[in-house]
C-alpha cells in the first residue's frame, strides 16, 4: 500500500472544497478532479471519503472514477510525461519517443513511477494536434510538437532540474 505524504493537511482541503460546494453530489465530477489535483491520484481511502461526506454510495465514486480516463487510481509522478500514441503521433514515430522517454527516466512501462515519486510517463491517445505529430505534453500543460527520441534527454534533464527545485521546496 502507497502512504499518503501529508495525509491530514490533504484531507483537510479536500473536505474545504467538499464544504464550499455545500456537499452536493452533483458535484461529484468536480470534487474527484479537486482530490486528484491535491493527492495526484485517487487512492481508495480517498474515494471512500468522499462517497462519506456526500452519503453516497462508494460504488457510484468508483464507477465515475473508473469510467473516466482522466481520472487515475494508481499513483502518478509529480511530473506526468504524456506521450501521444494516436495515428499519426505512432506513425510518425511517437512509439520511439515513449521508448526513450522510459529509456531516460530508467522506467519499464508507461504508467510506471520513478522511484523518487517525481516522473511518470504514459501513453494518451489523440491530442487533436495531428499536424505538430508526434507530440508530447509535460506537466500542467507544456506541449512539445514534433518530438523525436533524440530531444528527449535535454528535456529530460530540463525537467530533472525543475524536479530537483520541487523537492527542495522551491516549486509545487
Amino acid at each position: 500500500m502507497v502512504e499518503i505524504e501529508n495525509k491530514e493537511e490533504k484531507f483537510r482541503e479536500l473536505e474545504k472544497y467538499i464544504e464550499e460546494v455545500n456537499y452536493d453530489p452533483s458535484m461529484l465530477i468536480n470534487i474527484l478532479h479537486k482530490a486528484q489535483s491535491i493527492f495526484l491520484w485517487l487512492p481508495q481511502e480517498v474515494m471512500e471519503f468522499i462517497a462519506e461526506k456526500l452519503k453516497i454510495p462508494k460504488s457510484r465514486v468508483r464507477g465515475v472514477v473508473t469510467f473516466y480516463n482522466f481520472f487515475s487510481t494508481k499513483p502518478v509522478g509529480r511530473i506526468q510525461i504524456k506521450v501521444c500514441l494516436g495515428t499519426a503521433c505512432y506513425v510518425k514515430g511517437g512509439d520511439k519517443v515513449m521508448e526513450r522517454f522510459l529509456d531516460e527516466l530508467g522506467l519499464k512501462n508507461p504508467g510506471d513511477v520513478t522511484p523518487d515519486g517525481m516522473f511518470s510517463v504514459h501513453d494518451v491517445r489523440c491530442v487533436g494536434a495531428c499536424s505538430m505529430a508526434p507530440v508530447v505534453l509535460i506537466g500542467e500543460g507544456d506541449f512539445y510538437g514534433r518530438m523525436s527520441p533524440d530531444k528527449v534527454p535535454r528535456l529530460v534533464k530540463k525537467y530533472k532540474k525543475m524536479a530537483e527545485e520541487i523537492k527542495a521546496g522551491g516549486r509545487s
